[in-house]
């Protein structure tokens, strides 16, 4: 018991030690002003919150986060093929697929898609 807790001391201990040291080292000795403001994408933080924001490009990235989590939903469909039976994985690729695609023909029509007018 004794060899248990002098090991959980010394891991414990070697791994403060490893911590402190690379903190140290990692440390920049030339403070910018910019990356030290809470803003360091370009925005003024001095001047008005109420900027003219773009709705397309808000939509564009609404619909594009929408279809990225949609297609991570499908890549462990290929992993499990050798798994289930073959006729109901590509019932529920398909269905899903087809899902996807109205889903983007539907903001295609509704005219999302188009950057410029």
């Amino acid at each position: 018991m004794l060899i248990m807790y002098c090991f959980c001391l010394f891991t414990i201990t070697l791994t403060l030690i490893v911590m402190i040291l690379a903190s140290l080292l990692s440390k920049k000795t030339i403070s910018d002003r910019e990356k030290c403001s809470p803003y360091e994408c370009g925005f003024d933080p001095k001047g008005s919150a109420r900027l003219p924001f773009s709705l397309r490009f808000f939509l564009i990235a609404v619909i594009f986060l929408i279809f990225d989590v949609e297609i991570t939903l499908l890549l462990p469909l290929a992993s499990i093929i050798y798994f289930t039976n073959i006729f109901s994985w590509t019932w529920t690729g398909l269905l899903f697929i087809l899902i996807l695609l109205l889903g983007l023909y539907y903001e295609w029509n509704q005219g999302a898609l188009e950057w410029s007018q």
